[in-house]
């Protein structure tokens, strides 16, 4: 009975340490809903060790940032349900404090909290630009993102103040946007058969009006697609059509989408496979190789972009089943479109 109590008291306290720290505030985030709670930097306190965050396991910020992260660290945690982006904002009240803020999943069986944070599945930091960026301009917010595919995460969220900020009000705002299409039955696809020719560039005519939306994307952003990552679901969410082509050993394929409107936002993937592959997506998990193209988010330095969508392709000694999406980027993101498959011998 002695060894039984004693057993039950180990599983108790076990129990009981499978959370995180008092010093950690647990938040209710809801999926698609806008979280917000108020806090201050008084609340928190310094981590000397800084070295987690260079750790190539962690990966958060490189060591010759530390100076943005030597004020008080202020700790949540929440959960990051599956299928789902995840945005976390941090607004100082006085717009000239320096905030800094990081974020980082581990397993939901994982409790770890810094400085003892030996790995995680992904960390993402933001701080004051030590120089302007190209096409981007920056305020006294920050902001990071992440996501999730199939499993669920423990997300740790540290609010910082730079250089030794120790307080200062600030809001923190959160929002986490699930792929709730994901669990809606999937419309069937449009999908239409296309020819290749080595030497010769054919063209086809569609009409996006005519497509449907592929409610589930995280296909793409695995590590066994790579196709384009979830940051970019957003140029995907409007309607699409899908051609399929086989294209021959020891050959280079060029795929250009032109929509007839000059303004139209489209967006174009494809990827090979072998020819006897007949996932379709969103349930396949890998591929030869996939490339996406689509909408900038900010200009490129010594190149330009037009409503043209191109992706390229190539195979040496064996022949592949290509994939091709062409895509609006929301909804309203529609009208006819010429889709030119270029073939090359590559020998």
């Amino acid at each position: 009975m002695k060894i039984l109590l004693t057993t039950l008291f180990l599983i108790i306290s076990y129990l009981g340490l499978a959370q995180f720290p008092s010093n950690v505030t647990a938040l209710d985030v809801k999926a698609n809903q806008i979280f917000t709670i108020k806090g201050n930097l008084e609340k928190g306190r310094i981590i000397e060790d800084l070295s987690w965050a260079s750790n190539s396991a962690v990966a958060c910020f490189p060591g010759t940032q530390n100076t943005k992260f030597r004020g008080h660290h202020v700790l949540y945690s929440m959960v990051l349900v599956s299928r789902a982006e995840l945005t976390i904002t941090v607004i100082p009240d006085n717009k000239n404090n320096n905030f800094s803020l990081y974020a980082y999943q581990i397993g939901t069986n994982n409790y770890s909290t810094v400085p003892n944070l030996s790995s995680c599945v992904s960390c993402e930091a933001d701080h004051k630009w030590d120089y302007p960026k190209r096409g981007k301009t920056q305020d006294h917010t920050r902001s990071v993102y992440l996501n999730s595919i199939e499993n669920q995460y423990n997300v740790v969220i540290g609010v910082v103040g730079a250089e030794g900020l120790s307080s200062g009000g600030f809001t923190l705002k959160i929002e986490m946007k699930s792929e709730e299409s994901s669990t809606q039955e999937q419309e069937a696809l449009k999908i239409y058969s296309a020819l290749c020719e080595k030497g010769k560039t054919l063209s086809y005519t569609g009409d996006l009006s005519e497509g449907v939306v592929i409610n589930d994307l995280s296909w793409a952003s695995t590590s066994g697609m790579a196709c384009f990552p979830a940051t970019q679901n957003a140029k995907f969410r409007g309607k699409q059509i899908i051609y399929i082509v086989e294209m021959p050993t020891y050959a280079e394929m060029t795929i250009q989408v032109i929509p007839e409107k000059l303004f139209a936002n489209f967006s174009v993937w494809a990827y090979q496979v072998s020819p006897s592959n007949t996932a379709m997506v969103p349930h396949i998990s890998s591929c030869i190789a996939c490339e996406a193209d689509y909408k900038w988010d900010y200009p490129k330095a010594g190149k330009t972009q037009t409503h043209i969508r191109s992706v390229a392709l190539s195979s040496l000694y064996a022949p592949y089943k290509v994939v091709i999406g062409v895509a609006g980027a929301t909804l309203k993101d529609t009208g006819k479109f010429k889709l030119k498959i270029s073939t090359f011998d590559a020998k």
